[in-house]
């Protein structure tokens, strides 16, 4: 690929590049980059929303550069603060190491392992010395930290910010000195932390690293982000069949922002799927069908993704359904599924349809519900209680 074709790749679903012509410059060298994201390991699974850096760093890797994935199980003992405005608990090292474990199993099925290098960052803030530290502390001011949206805020709203939440962008910036980084991805919540490390490295006599940030993918719900807080994520090891039916519940809209940051497919092979839909000439299940077999093809197999297409299929097919199923279009502030159950009486109440949901009694479009706090995003599902209790529901 020339220079321009790499760049137009790698610009696909990028928010900020700092700067592009220091990035043209770092392609042109011919030299293999160093790609570098950090992930907290915060929580023990990964999620699709996580994979928008992932295939970013794909991407890199695929045009014969070194990505490394680090795992911040130094930084995830401070706590990011990055868009809170209260001080999140510190995490233990065990709760630390026992989540970071998992992401080891997870990550290389979108990575490829020969071209990976997984790096923890307490290899070298371990060994840092409190005068090292200081050293490292000396290169900013207050006043630059308070630059900082979030801080600012909570510091003229007269929040507490924690001096340990000051420490965390010093840390994330030296992890870019310490791995000698050309290029580093972030969220777009991380802009600040990202610009830190072009900051310090140019304090330590390096090159300034690129920032890359990568928009925040919508959850399930298409208004908050994903998140296990927030009840709306597909994680990356859940069953094909509920990763298949999660992905079928994205309204029609959102699932043209999944096939930009998320899909393998090509920008003018999505742009041409697009004006087939418009135009009516392709119905959108057809290319919901395919993103959602997509997911699964990648994290489970293209046999379980055909599986759990046909699975998916077979619920809507005439006959496969109670002729007398009642239908019900419901238009609640906050759809969630105990709700959501309780209104299409299938159950006395969400208490009722709360039990239900743990005793593995309840199906969403043919996956099971194991989450009794989801929220459902706009959409048209199938819901089903015990063996004969079934409604089709539109969440307007």
């Amino acid at each position: 690929m020339t220079i321009d074709e790499q760049l137009q790749e790698l610009k696909r679903g990028a928010v900020d590049i700092v700067s592009e012509e220091e990035l043209v410059k770092k392609l042109q060298s011919g030299r293999p980059l160093r790609i570098k994201a950090g992930f907290d390991p915060t929580a023990p699974d990964i999620h699709l929303g996580h994979t928008v850096l992932l295939q970013k760093m794909r991407q890199f890797q695929e045009l014969g550069h070194q990505v490394i994935f680090l795992i911040g199980d130094f930084t995830g003992m401070i706590g990011d603060p990055s868009g809170k405005n209260t001080t999140r608990p510190p995490l233990s090292r065990e709760d630390v190491q026992k989540n970071a474990k998992t992401y080891q199993d997870q990550v290389f099925k979108v990575l490829d392992p020969a071209k990976t290098e997984i790096r923890f960052n307490s290899e070298w803030m371990d060994a840092m010395t409190v005068a090292d530290f200081i050293k490292v502390a000396s290169n900013l001011t207050v006043a630059r930290m308070l630059e900082r949206d979030d801080f600012k805020k909570r510091f003229n709203g007269q929040q507490a910010i924690s001096i340990h939440e000051f420490l965390y962008p010093f840390v994330q910036g030296y992890d870019s000195v310490a791995l000698k980084a050309d290029v580093e991805l972030g969220g777009t919540d991380q802009i600040f932390n990202l610009l830190m490390g072009r900051d310090l490295q140019r304090s330590y006599g390096q090159e300034p690293q690129v920032v890359m940030t990568m928009p925040l993918l919508e959850g399930l719900d298409g208004v908050q982000k994903m998140s296990k807080s927030y009840h709306n994520y597909i994680g990356v090891n859940e069953a094909p069949t509920d990763m298949f039916g999660k992905a079928m519940s994205v309204s029609d809209d959102l699932m043209w922002r999944y096939y930009e940051l998320l899909s393998s497919r090509s920008l003018p092979e999505i742009a041409e799927m697009r004006a087939a839909v418009d135009k009516g000439e392709l119905h959108p299940m057809q290319v919901k069908l395919d993103l959602a077999q997509e997911f699964v093809t990648r994290y489970h197999g293209a046999e379980q993704g055909q599986l759990a297409r046909d699975g998916f299929a077979q619920v809507f097919q005439k006959g496969s359904l109670p002729d007398d199923m009642p239908e019900f279009e419901l238009n609640l502030d906050k759809p969630w599924i105990c709700a959501v159950v309780k209104e299409a009486g299938l159950t006395a109440s969400t208490s009722d349809a709360r039990r239900m949901i743990q005793q593995g009694a309840v199906k969403l479009d043919e996956a099971k519900v194991s989450d009794e706090n989801l929220v459902l995003a706009p959409g048209v599902y199938i819901i089903q209680v015990g063996k004969r209790r079934f409604a089709r529901i539109t969440i307007s």
